[in-house]
């Protein structure tokens, strides 16, 4: 492995200015830096990022802390969450919650470990308590894509209320009278702006809530099954289901298709997130998007501006997401 004593002797140069150029502690001339800098390239030296911390109270890495499986959309918010984090200067550290407390807690305390200047993390459902530690601890961190506004955090996620309002009167406006909602998990704010979005719709549409058409409180595939399974147990079953999520949304559509109901003309489903088998099932599924690159960009900003002034208020930043009109919902597509 590459020394700094290997980099300057390649440059020509102390050890202290090698250490200069890497640590950035003391301005170096131009023609210097980059002698040092291309020694860098051709050796490979990395040097070490933990010692350094030590030194310099920092490690310049972020760590992430989410779900591999049950965020459809990690690939892509990683990305975004790469992207704006390298433009800064800083790595990326992944630790996988496994959308359980325990994961979320022992994820959370390896990143710890490694020293990151902060952390992104999205929500294990159920769990508050290592929010409430790390906003009474003070450790930088955002909350991404499922925001609580209980806790003390800068969180960005998609806007709900209105989103969810749209796609109640978009499926009125195709003729629907019976309208079931499939919640989240109860105690996110998401869930409950969904659920104020949905009866916000309802009653731009002229329609009556009614308690047997919501069901749900959870953020699984499975929950998706067992929300439509009862709801289509009621009397009066609905003609139309939306959705808090990509995971309900398979499982509700894979519960209907169970029961020999034809999606688009028996039941019209749509929901919340766009997930990559939209348009591969027939009908394709009408989803609310998220934007999702948005969302990972604007985390690490608002991480950068807390490691900036830890004494700033608490953002919460919610971004619109847009309807993406398929057939599922028993219209033509778009």
């Amino acid at each position: 492995m590459a020394t700094m004593e290997d980099v300057a002797k390649l440059a020509g140069v102390s050890i202290s200015t090698v250490s200069h150029v890497v640590n950035e502690t003391r301005p170096v001339a131009g023609a210097t830096r980059e002698r040092v800098l291309a020694a860098i390239e051709s050796t490979g030296y990395t040097g070490n990022a933990i010692a350094r911390s030590l030194v310099t109270g920092g490690t310049k890495s972020i760590g992430v802390a989410m779900s591999l499986l049950a965020n459809p959309h990690l690939p892509q918010l990683m990305h975004a969450i790469d992207a704006e984090a390298t433009a800064a200067g800083y790595t990326v550290l992944l630790g996988d919650t496994l959308d359980a407390e325990d994961g979320e807690r022992a994820a959370v305390r390896k990143l710890q470990a490694r020293r990151v200047d902060g952390m992104l993390l999205t929500p294990a459902p159920g769990d508050t308590s290592t929010l409430e530690q790390l906003a009474r601890t003070g450790v930088p961190a955002v909350l991404v894509d499922r925001v609580s506004h209980k806790i003390k955090l800068d969180q960005v996620g998609p806007e709900n209320i209105q989103s969810t309002s749209t796609l109640v009167q978009h499926l009125a406006t195709a003729g629907h009278r019976r309208i079931a909602f499939i919640s989240g998990v109860e105690w996110m704010s998401a869930s409950e702006e969904r659920t104020l979005g949905y009866r916000l719709g309802l009653g731009r549409a002229g329609l009556r809530w009614d308690s047997n058409l919501v069901a749900g409180g959870g953020a699984s595939h499975e929950d998706g099954v067992l929300a439509m399974r009862r709801l289509l147990t009621v009397p009066e079953r609905p003609t139309a289901v939306i959705t808090g999520n990509g995971a309900m949304t398979a499982g509700a559509y894979r519960e209907a298709r169970a029961h020999g109901l034809t999606i688009g003309t028996d039941l019209a489903i749509t929901g919340h997130d766009e997930v990559d088998w939209a348009e591969l099932v027939s009908p394709a599924i009408t989803t609310m998007t998220h934007p999702v690159d948005e969302i990972g960009r604007t985390a690490v900003r608002l991480l950068l501006a807390r490691l900036q002034d830890p004494t700033r208020a608490p953002e919460t930043i919610l971004l619109a997401p847009t309807l993406n009109h398929r057939s599922s919902c028993g219209c033509r597509a778009a």
